[in-house]
């Protein structure tokens, strides 16, 4: 599906761009992957590990249309990766988290439509799912937008979906290489905000690999979710560092104990696939079965007050298991 392509990533020089373009490298052949992001050390970075001649950096930012028309010049598929995505930062500095969230959201769909683009999916978070906090709150909105945004494309081929998961092993600014810093720093004790939080966990490759079935499957308008198991975050302490001590430290404003991919709302519009989930529109102007995707996989709806939480999962993490998948997690 992607060889012969042009590909664009934004916020691609982040942690799942450039693991994304890992792995279509080496399993694809694209005509041009493109890599949107406003730091250009990132940019400097990442072209030093990847010098594939496909390849074109692109430094602009999602805040900018006009640049986002430029980019996507000829460009086939667009994974929107770029986000304001530290909560406590964007608690401090709202309407900054605002202006990249959502706005950039709006922004990348005008670029799309402007240069018919074929299909686009958007990165979303458990946070986005009943949220509690402003990056969770913009998370939504951009959902929103990107699946509406179907109702609007006319004859249009430009087709839009939301890709929406967990917490992302050894992904920058996570728990994993945080702990291992203070491992590695002669740290006494590592900080449990409280001993009953638990979050859903998925790779890097495993998101990517969603993320590109994901292209398969969309007809426009879906939020695919992925099966993943839950941890818990004194789990992971013990599994990183069995011999440290914890110090309970309390939730962090706008955090939550347990997340949520699906809410009970939400249930309606669900249908439970083999190994995803996925949440139909609730209005739409195209005449769906999203029983059955494009490639003839077929869901059930699921049951009246269903909800996808991550304490109330049926797959779960174990310390050995936890261990497993960091170890199997290349840095990034």
């Amino acid at each position: 599906m992607f060889n012969g392509k042009n590909i664009l990533i934004t916020g691609g020089t982040g942690s799942f761009g450039k693991e994304y373009a890992r792995v279509l490298l080496r399993d694809y052949v694209p005509n041009k992957l493109i890599i949107y992001s406003r730091d250009e050390q990132k940019h400097y970075e990442m072209s030093q590990s990847f010098d594939a001649p496909c390849m074109r950096f692109f430094v602009g930012d999602v805040r900018d249309e006009d640049r986002l028309k430029l980019a996507m010049h000829d460009v086939d598929f667009v994974i929107h990766a770029a986000a304001m995505k530290h909560v406590p930062i964007a608690e401090y500095n709202p309407m900054e988290c605002i202006k990249t969230n959502i706005n950039g959201a709006q922004n990348v769909i005008n670029a799309a439509f402007a240069c018919n683009v074929e299909k686009v999916i958007a990165l979303s978070t458990d946070k986005a799912c009943s949220p509690i906090n402003l990056y969770g709150a913009t998370k939504l909105a951009s959902d929103k937008l990107f699946t509406a945004a179907n109702n609007i494309a006319g004859t249009r081929r430009t087709r839009f979906s939301v890709a929406r998961y967990g917490n992302v092993v050894g992904s920058k600014g996570s728990v994993v290489p945080f702990f291992a810093k203070l491992i590695a720093g002669g740290a006494k004790e590592l900080p449990i905000t409280d001993e009953r939080m638990t979050r859903f966990w998925i790779t890097l490759e495993q998101g990517v690999r969603f993320v590109l079935k994901n292209f398969e499957r969309m007809k426009g308008g879906e939020i695919f979710i992925p099966k993943i198991p839950s941890m818990r975050i004194i789990d992971l302490a013990k599994a990183m560092a069995p011999e440290l001590g914890h110090k309970i430290i309390g939730i962090r404003p706008g955090e939550k104990l347990h997340e949520a991919m699906i809410a009970s709302d939400d249930a309606m519009h669900t249908f439970e696939f083999s190994d995803h989930y996925v949440i139909a529109p609730s209005t739409k102007h195209r005449l769906e079965d999203f029983s059955q995707n494009a490639i003839g996989e077929k869901g059930e709806l699921v049951k009246s007050e269903f909800a996808y939480s991550s304490d109330k999962n049926t797959l779960w993490l174990d310390e050995a298991g936890i261990k497993q998948m960091i170890k199997n997690t290349p840095k990034v």
